[in-house]
């Protein structure tokens, strides 16, 4: 999804807030890179859209919150040999 970085910050702040997506799951929703993403939310979106920029960065920290817990499963369906076709 190329086109103007300003339209992009805010589709992708809806995504993320409408369904709670990762960075990494937004990324690949939209076809664009993670560190594309985290600047658009944590950069752009502050000086284009404070109230989304606010929703926005609330997603973000519940997901930096949770990535500790999410790592651990993974590790532990690695380790029983469940694979769930997330990696």
């Amino acid at each position: 999804m190329k086109g103007q970085p300003e339209e992009r910050a805010v589709m992708l702040a809806q995504y993320m807030i409408e369904t709670g997506a990762t960075v990494r799951q937004t990324a690949a929703r939209f076809g664009v890179s993670k560190s594309t993403v985290h600047k658009d939310i944590t950069e752009r979106l502050y000086h284009l859209n404070l109230p989304l920029y606010t929703q926005a960065h609330e997603v973000l920290m519940r997901n930096k919150e949770e990535r500790h817990i999410r790592g651990g499963m993974a590790t532990r369906r690695k380790y029983r040999g469940e694979d769930d076709g997330a990696s």
